[in-house]
């Protein structure tokens, strides 16, 4: 792809800053290193002027949301107190362009609930910031939510927010214009730990549930502190005084997943960073990991990511 993608970010009330900065840069550093004009992008607000993040930065933009320009890409950031503002002269610009147009729309950060609200991701994949995820689940049960850091739905992309925007910048950068030149932006960006679309906001969510619940937080710390030799979670029960199939409830009901399933995603990320930062042998990566065999960690490993860890590992040779 050689002509110039026209991004355009339509920027609601209160908009995250870390979101639109991660959003943008990665574009500007592109041009830079490949010293072609990849990208040009532009902003909207709803009074055509100027848009106010949360931390009350203004930005000055070039459109109204009644007056959105022909573009290739348009992206939806938002912040918080989203879901009490009124978004129906966006909502009706997004719907028109969509009817008219070939722009791919997608979302940042809390974008996705304005899109959910439009009807664009009924029956899709979508991603959105931790925080949201329970009242999205009730407010839009038609979209399938992921706890993925990023969905690259090729018609309606999302991001969680903060730097998983940045995250799914470098994979569209990636599939516009080559792996070379996306990890040569994250090189740029000192952006060693670049998450695939797979990976699951894990951080906020352990955060969040283990404010919630002692007894999952306490499962979590020791799962993270046993990921060179892991440990059943029947023994973990044991050890907290519960039961077996109370620990399974709780994964169930907080994290969407199984004790075991979710053990086994902490493992393979701290491989993947593993993999992605240190010059540690493949084998001693799996021995850190909790795997006893380079080919059963082999196996695993490409199972979850779609890639050996010999693999990963020459994507950044």
């Amino acid at each position: 792809m050689t002509q110039t993608q026209h991004i355009v970010f339509a920027l609601v009330e209160d908009f995250t800053h870390i979101a639109f900065a991660c959003a943008v840069d990665p574009l500007r550093i592109a041009n830079l290193i490949s010293g072609r004009p990849l990208y040009r992008w532009t902003y909207a607000s709803l009074d055509g002027q100027n848009a106010c993040s949360s931390d009350g930065t203004q930005i000055a933009v070039h459109h109204g949301f009644d007056d959105l320009p022909q573009c290739d890409r348009l992206f939806v950031l938002s912040g918080i107190g989203m879901q009490a503002q009124d978004h129906t002269a966006l909502l009706t610009a997004l719907r028109r362009k969509d009817r008219l147009t070939r722009t791919r729309i997608g979302a940042l950060c809390s974008g996705s609930w304005v899109l959910a609200k439009g009807g664009f991701l009924n029956g899709r994949d979508a991603a959105i910031h931790w925080e949201y995820h329970d009242s999205f689940m009730e407010k839009f049960p038609e979209v399938n939510l992921l706890r993925n850091v990023f969905v690259a739905d090729a018609k309606h992309p999302t991001a969680s927010g903060g730097t998983a925007t940045a995250d799914l910048m470098l994979h569209l950068i990636a599939e516009d214009h080559g792996q070379d030149l996306s990890v040569a932006v994250a090189d740029q960006m000192v952006y060693n730990a670049v998450r695939e679309a797979t990976a699951a906001q894990k951080v906020s969510l352990q955060s969040r549930s283990g404010m919630r619940n002692p007894h999952l937080a306490a499962a979590i710390t020791r799962m993270r502190d046993h990921l060179d030799s892991p440990i059943s979670p029947t023994i973990i029960a044991q050890d907290l005084g519960i039961s077996t199939r109370q620990l399974e409830r709780l994964f169930g009901k907080y994290l969407n997943a199984s004790p075991k399933k979710y053990y086994m995603e902490m493992r393979l990320e701290r491989a993947r960073h593993l993999l992605v930062q240190t010059e540690m042998s493949i084998l001693d990566v799996a021995l850190a990991c909790g795997f006893e065999s380079p080919g059963h960690f082999a196996r695993v490993y490409r199972t979850a990511y779609g890639v050996t860890p010999m693999m990963q590992r020459g994507r950044l040779s």
